[in-house]
């Protein structure tokens, strides 16, 4: 696939290159998504703004769940395919609880953490209605602070905004990338 907004290419400017040394690992190469966001300087500067990916109310955990389920739900195999590939083993997760973010639900027996069942319903709520039952409400505010129920909110705003853009720019799945699981369906 070949994207359809040319990524910026080396050598970057001082700036660039100091944001592409924050956000990527020492030896890895800056991805294609912040490379395209980099030929707009104010889109990428905005952008930079938003990521949510600082210490917040979540653990690590329960923000790789968060945006592993958005970002399946949407189709942005890129996006998923990064995070799964840098953090799932960081944040323990099993292959049948990375399968199930892509394939499966809140109920699928992988999933024995509540408030990991929760953050689940959460994520498809928002995906799919763009709202929150008041029950889910009043389930998710026992386990989670106001700070914490805002941060998800707009955590799952914020990657669809990125499988917006990963999957409307067409962008190549980056090489070091996981890739989503065959379906349940499909393996048997």
């Amino acid at each position: 696939m070949t994207a359809r907004i040319n990524p910026m290419p080396p050598p970057y400017s001082t700036p660039v290159q100091s944001t592409f040394d924050k956000l990527m690992p020492a030896g890895v190469p800056p991805l294609t998504l912040f490379r395209m966001l980099a030929t707009q300087p104010r889109l990428f500067d905005k952008f930079m703004a938003g990521g949510l990916l600082d210490k917040g109310h979540l653990t690590l955990r329960q923000r790789e769940i968060i945006i592993d389920r958005v970002t399946a739900q949407c189709g942005s195999e890129y996006e998923w395919g990064v995070h799964t590939a840098f953090f799932a083993k960081k944040v323990d997760l099993t292959e049948p609880e990375i399968a199930s973010l892509v394939h499966g639900g809140a109920d699928d027996p992988c999933w024995l953490e509540p408030s990991e069942r929760l953050l689940i319903r959460m994520c498809d709520g928002l995906h799919h209605g763009c709202e929150i039952e008041d029950g889910l409400w009043t389930e998710l505010s026992t386990k989670f602070t106001t700070g914490a129920l805002l941060e998800i909110m707009m955590l799952c705003g914020f990657y669809r905004t990125v499988s917006y853009l990963t999957n409307g720019a067409r962008l190549p799945l980056e090489p070091f990338a996981a890739r989503f699981p065959p379906s349940p369906e499909k393996s048997l």
